[in-house]
C-alpha cells in the first residue's frame, strides 16, 4: 500500500523544551492512518499540544545535539510542500519516513498539474490509467503505481519529470556505495537492510552493477578533476602493491596545509620513464610548479629521476627519514641496530643544519669500523634528508615533512578499504577500487602539523628557485645552491 510509511524513531524539542519521540511503524505490519500521521504532523507545527506523557526531564549534550538535528530534519518535511521543484525531489528521497506517500502524492500533483482534474477535457492531455513501476528512496527500490497521461493530439506518451527523477538513486552519501565500500559484503546486504519489506533491487548482483558504476565515477573524477585552483607547497610520492602489480600515488599539500590526492597510476615497476608520463598528465591538469614544490619520497631511484626530469630547478626533494635510519639499521645485528636508531634518530633531531651534519658525518665514521656496508647506505642521499635543516625550517616542519608518514597513514586508509578484495581480476577493478577509497577518505584527513609554517617555505621555495634560475645549467642539489637564510 502506498500509504504505509515508516518513521524510525525521530525526536523533536517541543516548545517546553521537552522531546516528542514518534514512532510510526517501528515494528514491520504496523500502520498509520492518514489521519493519525496529519496529527503527529499538527503537533510538530505546534497547531495541537504535545502529549504531557512523552516530555524527558533530563537530557545530555548529545541527546540535545541528536534532538535538534531531528528537529531541522522534520522541519524540511513540513517545508518540503513547496513551489520548488528541485527542493521538493531532494526531501522526498533524503526522508524515507513519508517518502512513498510523497511519492504518491507528487506523482498525482503533476498528473492533475498536465492533464487537469479527473473528468476534464481541456487541453490536449489525458489520463491513460497507471503501470507497475518503481522509485528510489534513498538508495532502494519501491514498487510503485505509476499513472499515466498521454498527449493525445500526438498521439504519444507525457513523461512525468517527478517519476523520471526518483528513478536514480539519491546520491546524499552514496549509500550502498560507501557500505560496499566500507566492507558489507553484497550478499549480506539485503539482510542488514532496515528499509521496508517492500524494498527490492537489492540482490548481489544489482549491488554489484551499482558498486561498479559509481567507482568508475570515482575514478573518473580523480582522473580528470583540475590542480589549476591550488597552490600545492608540498607532494608526496608513494607506491603501493596489488598482488603482482601495483599503483603509484601522489598526495599533494596546499599552502593552507590541506591534503589532497592528485593521482594515481598503475606501474608494475618504479620506473623513471612510466612516471614521467604520470607526471606529464598532472602538469596537464594545472598542476603549478614555477614557484617550486618540495617532494617528499622513501629514496626511490625511478621516482627521483622523473622528478628532477619532469621539474628540474623547480624540485627540491627531502628523502624519509625514517626510511634512512632503518636502511642503514638492516646491515647490523641486532645488538647494534637498537643503539645506532637511537643515534641516527638523535641526530636527525637536531635542529641546526651544521650539527645535524655533523652527527651524522661521526655517525659514519663510527660505522665504518663497524659495518663498511651500513656506512656506505647512510652516505648515500645524506643531504637530501637534512633538506629542511638546510633551509631552516627544523623542527617546525620535521614532524609532517621529515619522513613519508603522511602517506603512509593514508596508504594504510587505502588497505583498510581494499585489503578485503580476495582477487583481483583486472586493471580496471584496481584502479576503481583505489580511486573510491581516496576519495572517501580524502574530506576526513586533517591538515599537517606545522601548517602555519607552509607560507616560509612557499617563500624559501621561490627564492630557491630564483638563485637556481640565475645559474649558468640547472642544479638538483640544495649544497649547490647560494644558502638561503
Amino acid at each position: 500500500m502506498l500509504g504505509m510509511i515508516a518513521l524510525s524513531s525521530m525526536e523533536v524539542d517541543d516548545s517546553d523544551g521537552g522531546m516528542l519521540k514518534l514512532k510510526l511503524c517501528e515494528k514491520r505490519g504496523r500502520v498509520l492512518s492518514s489521519e493519525q500521521t496529519t496529527e503527529l504532523l499538527k503537533q510538530l507545527k505546534g497547531e495541537e499540544p504535545m502529549p504531557s506523557n512523552n516530555v524527558a526531564k533530563k537530557r545530555g549534550k548529545a541527546k540535545i545535539k541528536i534532538s535538534e538535528k531531528r528537529k531541522a530534519a522534520m522541519e524540511r518535511i513540513v517545508d518540503s510542500y513547496s513551489e520548488d521543484f528541485d527542493v521538493k525531489m531532494t526531501v522526498i528521497q533524503e526522508l524515507i519516513p513519508l517518502g512513498l506517500k510523497a511519492v504518491a502524492e507528487e506523482l498525482q500533483d503533476e498528473v492533475r498539474r498536465l492533464a487537469g482534474t479527473k473528468h476534464s477535457r481541456d487541453g490536449n492531455n489525458a489520463r491513460w490509467g497507471c503501470q507497475n513501476g518503481s522509485v528510489y528512496l534513498r538508495d532502494q527500490k519501491f514498487p510503485v503505481k505509476v499513472p499515466r497521461v498521454r498527449d493525445v493530439e500526438a498521439g504519444e506518451e507525457v513523461t512525468l519529470e517527478s517519476y523520471q527523477r526518483l528513478q536514480k538513486p539519491f546520491d546524499d552519501n552514496n549509500g550502498a556505495f560507501r557500505k560496499l565500500l566500507h566492507g558489507l559484503s553484497t550478499h549480506k546486504y539485503q539482510e542488514s537492510s532496515t528499509l521496508a519489506a517492500e524494498a527490492f533491487g537489492i540482490s548481489a548482483s544489482n549491488l554489484s552493477k551499482q558498486f561498479k558504476r559509481n567507482s568508475a565515477d570515482q575514478l573518473k573524477q580523480l582522473q580528470s578533476r583540475s590542480l589549476a585552483q591550488e597552490d600545492f607547497v608540498v607532494i608526496f610520492i608513494d607506491a603501493k602493491r596489488y598482488a603482482d602489480d601495483g599503483l603509484i600515488v601522489a598526495l599533494g599539500v596546499t599552502l593552507e596545509g590541506r591534503k589532497l590526492v592528485l593521482g594515481i597510476e598503475q606501474i608494475h615497476s618504479e620506473s623513471a620513464r612510466a612516471i614521467e608520463q604520470w607526471l606529464d598528465r598532472l602538469i596537464e591538469r594545472g598542476l603549478k610548479y614555477e614557484d617550486g614544490i618540495l617532494f617528499i619520497i622513501d629514496g626511490s631511484k625511478g621516482i627521483r629521476k622523473a622528478i628532477e626530469s619532469k621539474f628540474s630547478i623547480h624540485a627540491l626533494i627531502q628523502r624519509c627519514q625514517w626510511h634512512k635510519r632503518e636502511n642503514v639499521v638492516a646491515y647490523l645485528d641486532k645488538a647494534q641496530q637498537a643503539v645506532f636508531r637511537r643515534r641516527l634518530q638523535a641526530s636527525y633531531a637536531k635542529t641546526n643544519y651544521p650539527e645535524a651534519k655533523a652527527s651524522l658525518e661521526q655517525l659514519r665514521r663510527e660505522l665504518e669500523t663497524v659495518n663498511a656496508s651500513a656506512a656506505n647506505s647512510l652516505l648515500e642521499g645524506l643531504e637530501e634528508t637534512l633538506t629542511l635543516h638546510r633551509l631552516g625550517l627544523s623542527p617546525e616542519l620535521t614532524k609532517s615533512l621529515g619522513t613519508t608518514n603522511c602517506i603512509e597513514a593514508f596508504m594504510s586508509q587505502l588497505a583498510s578499504r581494499t585489503d578485503k578484495v580476495d582477487r583481483w581480476h583486472n586493471s580496471d577493478q584496481i584502479l576503481r577500487w583505489t580511486a573510491s577509497a581516496a576519495m572517501d577518505h580524502e574530506p576526513g584527513m586533517n591538515r599537517i602539523r606545522g601548517y602555519q609554517y607552509l607560507k616560509l617555505l612557499r617563500l624559501k621555495l621561490r627564492e630557491l628557485v630564483s638563485a637556481r634560475s640565475g645559474a649558468k645549467s640547472p642544479v638538483n642539489n640544495l649544497e649547490e645552491v647560494v644558502e638561503i637564510r
